[in-house]
């Protein structure tokens, strides 16, 4: 997958199927970047009332891979291998829509870094990520 793959993605409504399981989709994507967008409700709540913390995970995951895929070359790939988030503040069906951006910060030939954030319509910061994604040759 390419820059113009991703932006293909978008164009036809940006929803890979992760997304239409915990109902978010890609929206926006550069060279070096992307972004989702998707509104929590009590179907991700936790048993403490609360949206469990692996839907900001998957949202900032998302981001960070799809901000390295923007980088790629034809035929190459990429995997996650290290995600650290941060949970700067609880969100709930009442949070409202919700965006995580991610941005390649140094891509080399076998692995790339990306940092990614989470916010509210108000830009508040939810949450944050630090990921290390391996990159595959063809």
């Amino acid at each position: 997958m390419t820059l113009a793959r991703v932006q293909g993605l978008i164009a036809s409504g940006g929803r890979p199927p992760i997304g239409e399981t915990l109902g978010f989709q890609l929206v926006d994507a550069g060279e070096g970047w992307a972004a989702f967008e998707g509104v929590p409700g009590p179907e991700h709540y936790n048993p403490q009332g609360t949206v469990h913390g692996g839907y900001a995970a998957t949202l900032l995951d998302s981001a960070c891979g799809i901000a390295v895929v923007t980088r790629l070359a034809e035929g190459q790939s990429m995997t996650t291998l290290e995600l650290k988030t941060s949970y700067l503040k609880a969100m709930t069906e009442k949070t409202g829509k919700v965006r995580a951006e991610g941005r390649v910060i140094s891509i080399g030939r076998r692995v790339a870094y990306v940092e990614a954030k989470l916010t509210d319509a108000d830009g508040r910061i939810l949450a944050t990520a630090t990921s290390t994604l391996l990159v595959m040759q063809p």
